[in-house]
C-alpha cells in the first residue's frame, strides 16, 4: 500500500477511496500528533474547518468536526472559502489547527484533505507520515466538558475579504475583468474582493451547485474565459481552481498568461519597490527556461524547488524569502498569505497593470516562453519510475538531441495515479515528438 498523503493532502474518489470513515480516523490521529508535540501548549485547541464547493464536501466536513470534537478539539466551521482563507485565519486567530475539504482542480467525484499547523502552516512530510501511523489506534476518549464544541463561524469569510482588499497600495478604477470562478470556492470571494478594490467585475462559472466544480471551467479549462474576454472587450481574464488557491490570467487579446509570467511580473514589481528578499524567487523545476531568462536578465535570483506548493514554501522559510510559485498559478506571497493564493495574485496583479498604466500583454512579454509539451501517461506503476533503466535510456537519448535547447522531466503525480512527461525545445514540433516518444516508453515499460 502506498503512502496515503500526496504532495497536497488526502486526495480520492469521495465515499470510495476517502469515506466519512477515513476522514474521521484521520481528523482524530491529526489531533493526537499535534498534540503530542506541543501544539496546543496545554490550552484547549481550536480548529478552524472549510471547504470547497463540492456536494462530498458537506459529509466529509461532518466527518472531519465530529472527529476533532471527539478528541477534543474546538471545531469552528466557516463553510466554502478558498483553502488560503483557511490558512489565513489559522493564522490571525490563533487556531491550532486547520482543515480543508477539497481535491483542488480534480474533477467533482474525487474529493480531499488537507491540513494546516498552527501559523497556517502546511504539515511536512513527517508529520503527515506520523498522521497516518496513528489512525485507528486505541486512545483515552474525553469525556462531560472535556469534548470538543462545534461552531459556525460567520465572520471568518469577510475578515479574510479584508485582509485581501487590504493587501494592495492602489485601487483597480478603471480596469475591467472577467473572473472564471471554477463554481467552485472562489465564486463569491474573488469577485466581491476585485470590486471592493474598484474593478468592473464580469463572473463566469459562479454558480455553483455542488456537482459543477471545475466542470469545463477554471484554470484547467481556459477557452471559455478566452472567449469572454474577447466578447466583452475586458481588460484582463483571471481563471481560479475549485479551491481558488491557483490564479492563471489572460490578456485582452485572449491570450495564456501562466503561473511563470505572473510570478516574473510580481517579482520585478518587488524589486523595483525594494520588497523582493534578497532579490531572490523560488521556482520549481517546472518553471519555463524563458522565466530563468528574464529573471537573469533583470537581476533577480531563483530558487529551485520540487512541484508542489508545500515544496516552494519551505524552499521560502528556509531562504528568508518572500515570493515563490508554480507554473500552474500557484503564487506564494509571504508578505500575506501562508500558502498559494488565487485571489491575492489576481488583486496583486491588476494593482500592477494599474499603477503601471501597462497591460497584461505588456506586463508578460518580459518573458519569452519555450515551447513546452506535458503528457500524462495514465495505468502505469508510477512507483518503478525511478527503478527503470530502460526509461532512463530514452530520456538521455532525447536530452542528448535537445542540446542545451531544452530539458526533459519525468515525475509521478503526488495527486493522480499517472506519470507527467515535461519536454521544452526549440521548437514546438520537436517537444512534441520528443515528449511522445518518452511517453510511448513509459507506457511500454510501467503498464
Amino acid at each position: 500500500m502506498g503512502r496515503l498523503f500526496g504532495t497536497d493532502g488526502v486526495r480520492g474518489l469521495a465515499n470510495h477511496d476517502l469515506t466519512a470513515e477515513l476522514a474521521l480516523d484521520l481528523s482524530v490521529a491529526a489531533a493526537h500528533v499535534l498534540s503530542d508535540i506541543g501544539l496546543f501548549q496545554g490550552h484547549r485547541p481550536v480548529a478552524i474547518v472549510g471547504r470547497d464547493t463540492r456536494a462530498s464536501g458537506e459529509f466529509l466536513e461532518a466527518a472531519v468536526v465530529a472527529g476533532l470534537a471527539s478528541a477534543g478539539v474546538d471545531a469552528k466551521r466557516v463553510g466554502v472559502i478558498p483553502t488560503p482563507g483557511v490558512a489565513f485565519l489559522v493564522d490571525a486567530e490563533g487556531a491550532d489547527i486547520g482543515v480543508v475539504l477539497s481535491a483542488s482542480h480534480n474533477p467533482m467525484p474525487d474529493n480531499g484533505i488537507k491540513f494546516f499547523a498552527r501559523g497556517g502552516l502546511k504539515l511536512d512530510d513527517e508529520l503527515e507520515d506520523a498522521i497516518e501511523k496513528r489512525m485507528g489506534e486505541p486512545w483515552k476518549r474525553p469525556t462531560g466538558a472535556n469534548v470538543g464544541r462545534i461552531v459556525r463561524d460567520t465572520n471568518g469569510l469577510n475578515f479574510y475579504l479584508d485582509h485581501l482588499v487590504s493587501s494592495i497600495q492602489n485601487r483597480l478604477d478603471g480596469l475591467s475583468v472577467v473572473v472564471d470562478c471554477a463554481n467552485g470556492a472562489a465564486s463569491y470571494i474573488s469577485p466581491e474582493a476585485l470590486r471592493r478594490a474598484g474593478a468592473s467585475v464580469t463572473t463566469i462559472s459562479a454558480e455553483p451547485n455542488g456537482l459543477n466544480i471545475n466542470e469545463d471551467c477554471g484554470s484547467t479549462h481556459i477557452e471559455k474565459l478566452q472567449a469572454e474576454v474577447r466578447a466583452i472587450g475586458a481588460d484582463l481574464g483571471i481563471a481560479h481552481d475549485g479551491d481558488a488557491d491557483r490564479c492563471l490570467a489572460v490578456d485582452a487579446e485572449g491570450s495564456l498568461v501562466d503561473g511563470d509570467a505572473i510570478l516574473a511580473i510580481l517579482a520585478i514589481s518587488m524589486k523595483e519597490a525594494g520588497t523582493l528578499a534578497k532579490d531572490t524567487v523560488v521556482a520549481t523545476v517546472m518553471s519555463n527556461l524563458g522565466f530563468h531568462i528574464a529573471m537573469t536578465d533583470h537581476g533577480i535570483k531563483v530558487e529551485t524547488t520540487a512541484v508542489g506548493d508545500r515544496y516552494v514554501l519551505d524552499s521560502m522559510r528556509d531562504g528568508g524569502y518572500n515570493l515563490g510559485g508554480e507554473q500552474s498559478g500557484h503564487i506564494i506571497m509571504s508578505d500575506y498569505a501562508r500558502t498559494g493564493d488565487g485571489v491575492l495574485t489576481a488583486l496583486q496583479l491588476m494593482s500592477r497593470m494599474r499603477s503601471t498604466g501597462r497591460s497584461l500583454r505588456e506586463l508578460a512579454g518580459i518573458v519569452t516562453v519555450l515551447p513546452q509539451v506535458l503528457l500524462n501517461v495514465q495505468n502505469v506503476d508510477k512507483n518503478r519510475l525511478a527503478d527503470s533503466a530502460q526509461i532512463a535510456l530514452v530520456v538521455a537519448s532525447v536530452e542528448a538531441e535537445l542540446g542545451g535547447q531544452g530539458r526533459v522531466l519525468l515525475r509521478p503525480s503526488g495527486t493522480e495515479p499517472l506519470i507527467r512527461v515535461m519536454v521544452e525545445a526549440a521548437t514546438l514540433s520537436l517537444a512534441q515528438s520528443s515528449a511522445a516518444r518518452i511517453a510511448v516508453a513509459v507506457q511500454e515499460y510501467l503498464s
